[in-house]
């Protein structure tokens, strides 16, 4: 278990130095959801915690989707797949050390809106709430990226075409732009199948001390999501490393 582990920090480091130091991440991930909210928020006289609670969200889903998509495509590619694969470690190992690197790009990414926020004189009322809503966001997010990745093919474009038709559905559904309490009844229905629903809830109560669901229910959905994406990602590429080698 220790092996395993020690292994799969050393793939996370290996995805840092060669994934994450790219201009991609810092557009897809920092600048469009940024460009994205303000179109929203230009002339609208909406509170300051209100915006940078989902500027939050928003920044924390798309950076920790940013790589995850489109690791195993490109490790497909460049044939260090099957370098990995030659090694004695599991997939299980592989995905953890690409979800590990997504996971800490994914928190240090976090505290630009949260400076943001601060610098415009915005309280962080619940800093531990906040803090554990981070951590479990960044896991779920990058373990449904792994989600994507896990389609046998060595195309990017193919792999982030499917991530974005997922994605963007699930930014205008999950109460960032309009509160989930303020949703018609179908509106919420579609809310509560959004992970990003849940750490957007998070966010608010952080910030503003409202929230929808209780905090127990934010915590415990955002958990379920992690553990349900990571088991369906471990079972996808397990499925799809033969056709991948």
């Amino acid at each position: 278990m220790i092996d395993q582990l020690k292994r799969a920090c050393a793939i996370a480091k290996k995805d840092i130095r060669i994934y994450y130091k790219r201009g991609p991440v810092i557009i897809f991930g920092v600048l469009f959801p940024l460009f994205l909210f303000m179109a929203f928020m230009i002339g609208r006289d909406l509170p300051v915690d209100f915006l940078i609670a989902g500027l939050l969200g928003m920044t924390i889903f798309f950076t920790s989707t940013s790589i995850t998509p489109v690791i195993a495509p490109t490790e497909t590619q460049t044939r260090n797949l099957e370098r990995l694969a030659a090694c004695p470690i599991s997939i299980t190992t592989i995905l953890l050390g690409d979800l590990l690197a997504s996971v800490l790009f994914g928190i240090g990414i976090s505290f630009v809106p949260i400076l943001v926020g601060i610098a415009a004189g915005v309280t962080v009322t619940h800093p531990f709430i906040l803090a554990v809503g981070i951590v479990l966001a960044t896991f779920c997010f990058s373990a449904m990226g792994l989600i994507f990745s896990s389609t046998p093919t060595s195309m990017t474009s193919t792999v982030m075409m499917m991530s974005t038709m997922v994605k963007f559905p699930l930014v205008f559904i999950s109460g960032i732009f309009i509160p989930v309490g303020e949703l018609p009844q179908w509106g919420r229905m579609l809310a509560s199948i959004s992970p990003l629903t849940y750490i957007t809830d998070l966010c608010r109560y952080s910030f503003q001390g409202t929230n929808y669901y209780p905090i127990s229910i934010d915590i415990a959905a955002l958990v379920i999501f992690m553990v349900v994406f990571m088991t369906t990602a471990v079972i996808l590429h397990g499925k799809s490393l033969p056709e991948r080698l």
